[in-house]
């Protein structure tokens, strides 16, 4: 019970701005062009429904390679800078500064070297969720209790095995944490890959749609991508509840 009431405010808010965007659009006779009511939106999502699934799959896919690239780079670094101090203090500005630079910036350059394929669309991903796993995998690590690695080294464990039964399961945490915020930025870092330069891809439907003032279909599409972006987010939960169901019993 407590849950519904959680969400019913929210949920009561969101209606309630529906229903003025609808009124409004509708007693000021507003064109489409201009702003499309809530009504037209949906007409239009269900209409478009094929072809945006078409463009979806190719997103999804982009989003997910990019995903598993940035893991597996973040599990390899943040291991690295962890065990090596030196490393870390050479890598971790650099990884501060990469931040700074807009991602809409990068995406043309990474089309001028690598073309009109998935590769700049995949990189693009990789570049906007590294930094938020490889940066919560790295501090999970850096703040355990090293009591703990003393206690395997003293068994006999080497530097390595200390990180493998101790370190890293310690860090899963933290690593899940910076999946969840990498989830939802995977999305959009392959629509802005495909806003630059692409053939398909939702950020290529985007692009076309709203060249034509077809705005009704800009929000359809828009929707699609933060119901792709929640979704993301809440496939990383599922692999947090298959991976540490503990933390499941600590809610109350």
């Amino acid at each position: 019970m407590e849950k519904w009431k959680k969400w019913a405010v929210p949920a009561g808010l969101l209606l309630l701005l529906l229903v003025f965007w609808e009124a409004a659009v509708r007693i000021n006779r507003i064109p489409l062009y201009v702003l499309p009511a809530p009504s037209q939106v949906l007409r239009s999502l269900a209409e478009e429904g094929a072809t945006l699934a078409g463009h979806a799959r190719v997103t999804v896919g982009e989003a997910l390679a990019g995903m598993a690239i940035a893991l597996a780079l973040a599990l390899i670094l943040g291991v690295a800078m962890d065990a090596f101090p030196a490393v870390k203090r050479g890598i971790y500005p650099v990884l501060v500064v990469t931040q700074t630079v807009p991602m809409i910036v990068l995406a043309p350059i990474l089309i001028i070297y690598m073309g009109f394929g998935t590769a700049p669309k995949i990189l693009t991903v990789v570049l906007m969720c590294f930094f938020p796993v490889a940066v919560s995998f790295t501090d999970a690590m850096g703040q355990m209790n090293e009591e703990y690695v003393q206690l395997v080294r003293s068994f006999g464990a080497g530097k390595w095995k200390a990180y493998r039964l101790v370190k890293i399961p310690a860090a899963v945490p933290g690593l899940i944490s910076g999946l969840k915020v990498a989830a939802t930025y995977s999305i959009s870092g392959a629509v802005v890959g495909e806003w630059i330069g692409a053939q398909s891809g939702l950020g290529y439907y985007l692009l076309r749609v709203k060249n034509g003032y077809m705005l009704d279909k800009v929000f359809a599409c828009v929707l699609v991508i933060v119901g792709l972006s929640l979704a993301m987010n809440g496939l990383i939960r599922l692999c947090q509840a298959a991976v540490m169901p503990y933390e499941k019993e600590k809610r109350p």
